[in-house]
């Protein structure tokens, strides 16, 4: 292979930057297997513990037996197999919309939706702290894009004021900021799109499942519906399945089928992992396990911010640790896991320079012991 592969990954191991993959001996759970050693797992998006659950795994093995292990092809060739048909229609039913379109990623189905309600002659308005599928998906629009800074309401209606003629625009922002754990001002974001005349594409894939009165994630809080938003979520995280999804007018799905390539040139999501993420009927049935898992991270944030450790912003499952400089938070992982913790360590490109941290990510299966413990393990702490 040639030489700058070398170069480029010998720049990143020296800068505390070079990844590599964790070989488990496990199913994600709230502990997982690793190296001969169970770990107290802050690492895994599975927010309400559903990824190991019996009921879902009947449910997949079911659909396995039925239709197989594999869609075959994309939905526009081999058509929609019944457990994704069942899917979106129970999707669909959940978020009070009249479709939903499932795509096998979060990431393609983001991508799918920016790039595709977006095109030459249109603006796009993005959060600077957007994540990547958000951020890509802006650049293979061919829009013009206009980035404001982290949450500022104020500099996005400057942007939006200045931005000139466009054809079509749009707001594009997460509910939920996955490295940082705070959220966006949504009706601040709706009324700014009501003024300048935009679309708000809003991503919920951290608070699907987690957030708001039903489970649905901060649209929860919205007085009533508004065709101005497009809302995007996720099967992969606190469904415990995999897979995107897109709620919203009948009208926009068959736009999407219609022109989204991410959709018509992919194999449709298989039938045991459309089974499994109807866990959604799960959400409205178990309030306990949200507000468990969102006790557990208040309670844990008061007691990191009395130990003298920043949380930044941070009001949900989601509670960063912030260390600086990107090997300092690599050898702080290290030693937790030495203790029995799983605590990644987040670094750039994924956050900013000089911001790097450790992200713990909270579930519904944790207890709290398990918060103790971590408690105790980083007020040893050496930074």
């Amino acid at each position: 292979m040639p030489s700058w592969m070398d170069d480029d990954l010998d720049r990143r191991r020296a800068a505390g930057l070079y990844r590599h993959r964790r070989r488990l001996r496990s199913g994600q759970g709230a502990t997982v297997h690793h190296r001969h050693a169970n770990l107290v797992n802050f690492a895994s998006n599975d927010y309400l513990a559903y990824a190991h659950d019996p009921r879902l795994a009947r449910a997949a093995a079911r659909a396995a037996h039925h239709y197989g292990c594999g869609a075959g092809a994309s939905p526009l060739v081999t058509g929609l197999l019944p457990p994704l048909q069942r899917l979106e229609r129970d999707l669909a039913r959940w978020e009070g919309a009249e479709a939903a379109l499932v795509f096998p990623s979060g990431f393609q189905c983001n991508v799918a939706v920016v790039s595709t309600l977006a095109g030459a002659g249109d603006a796009l308005f993005s959060d600077a702290a957007n994540h990547a599928s958000l951020i890509d998906g802006c650049r293979l629009s061919r829009a013009a894009v206009h980035v404001y800074r982290h949450n500022d309401l104020s500099h996005l209606d400057e942007l939006l004021r200045a931005g000139g003629e466009a054809r079509r625009r749009f707001i594009v922002s997460d509910s939920v900021f996955s490295m940082d754990g705070d959220f966006a001002d949504l009706a601040g974001l709706l009324r700014l799109a009501r003024e300048h005349d935009a679309m708000l594409i809003l991503d919920e894939a951290h608070a699907t499942g987690v957030l708001g009165a039903h489970g649905r994630g901060l649209t929860d809080s919205l007085a009533e519906k508004d065709d101005r938003l497009v809302k995007l979520g996720t099967l992969s995280k606190a469904l415990g399945s995999q897979g995107g999804f897109v709620a919203g007018s009948g009208k926009l799905i068959d736009w999407l089928v219609n022109h989204a390539r991410p959709y018509i040139f992919s194999t449709a999501l298989a039938p045991p992992a459309a089974a499994a993420a109807r866990a959604i009927a799960l959400v409205s049935l178990e309030p306990e396990r949200r507000r468990h898992v969102l006790a557990l991270a208040d309670s844990l944030r008061q007691r990191l911010r009395a130990l003298g450790l920043s949380v930044g912003p941070s009001a949900c499952q989601i509670v960063p640790v912030l260390v600086g400089e990107a090997q300092a938070a690599v050898d702080l992982s290290r030693r937790l896991e030495g203790r029995g913790l799983l605590v990644p360590a987040i670094r750039p490109p994924s956050v900013p320079d000089g911001t790097s941290r450790l992200r713990i990510s909270l579930s519904a299966g944790h207890t709290e012991a398990d918060i103790e413990r971590l408690v105790g393990a980083l007020s040893e702490r050496r930074l």
